[in-house]
């Protein structure tokens, strides 16, 4: 291995490190507009919060988004472990909560007079990340 790709590799470590803990899912097959009415939600609360919230959720998208929540802390305990740190799962706050288009699943469908017509069935990135509130 050469000097420049160890010094890169060595950076990325580093920064991977240094951001918060986060969790991500891709192509969840619901579409965005409906996963982001739930991901409004719970943007922001505390992680016990935002899992009861979930919880009792009548839409789909919760129990989706309850899998990547559950994933991100598990995620922090894993770095703090790591890095020898304590952690309180009961003060990590969701701060960071998004949801993009992914790709899109194009089928077709019968229409009148042996026409077809597009179907596009759309597709969730879901990315959750958590932290603790400096200053508490």
């Amino acid at each position: 291995m050469s000097r420049k790709s160890r010094e890169r590799k060595e950076r990325h470590e580093a920064e991977r490190l240094a951001a918060p803990p986060s969790a991500t899912q891709r192509t969840t097959r619901q579409s965005p507009y409906k996963m982001r009415l739930v991901i409004d939600q719970i943007r922001g609360l505390k992680v016990n919060e935002a899992l009861a919230m979930l919880q009792f959720s009548k839409k789909h998208a919760a129990d989706e988004i309850t899998k990547v929540l559950k994933s991100a802390v598990a995620n922090a305990e894993a770095k703090a472990r790591a890095g020898g740190e304590s952690l309180d799962v009961d003060e990590l706050y969701v701060t960071k909560a998004i949801v993009n288009e992914g790709p899109k699943l194009k089928r077709w469908t019968p229409a009148a007079m042996g026409r077809a017509t597009p179907m596009y069935k759309r597709t969730s990135h879901v990315e959750i990340v958590v932290d603790t509130k400096e200053g508490r």
